[in-house]
């Protein structure tokens, strides 16, 4: 076998690890943030009943968790699919991911109870960043 050969092989196998762990981070990463903004009580002005945390940025905390849970999902769909999408889009999903999912940890860091989330965000970016560079 050739070192040309070994080396190719390297980066093929680098590149599948680093995509598989791109995909279990985003999928925990949607998993846990949909829990989080189930588990968060609704803002002011809200009916949801008498234990309900009156707290203005908690509104916020659900839409971008939420939406921090479809990007993730997405993401994870798009990396688990066939391996010859264009790398255009895989790139700008993977992007999008890492920032959405920087931004939804930033958030979670002023929410008590939400700091497992908001590591697992991110790990996901991080997952997302080192993948971006194994695509050279």
């Amino acid at each position: 076998m050739s070192q040309d050969h070994d080396v190719s092989r390297q980066d093929l196998v680098r590149f599948l690890e680093d995509r598989f762990a791109c995909a279990q981070a985003c999928t925990e990463c949607a998993r846990l943030c949909a829990l989080q903004a189930s588990m968060t009580s609704v803002g002011p002005g809200a009916d949801a009943g008498p234990d309900a945390i009156e707290d203005p940025g908690v509104d916020e905390l659900r839409r971008r968790a939420m939406s921090c849970a479809a990007v993730c999902d997405e993401t994870c769909r798009r990396l688990s699919e066939d391996a010859s999408q264009d790398e255009y889009e895989l790139r700008f999903q993977l992007e999008m991911c890492r920032s959405v999912s920087l931004d939804c940890a930033q958030l979670l860091d002023h929410h008590p109870g939400a700091e497992t989330c908001a590591e697992v965000c991110r790990s996901c970016a991080r997952a997302c960043a080192d993948f971006l560079s194994t695509l050279g």
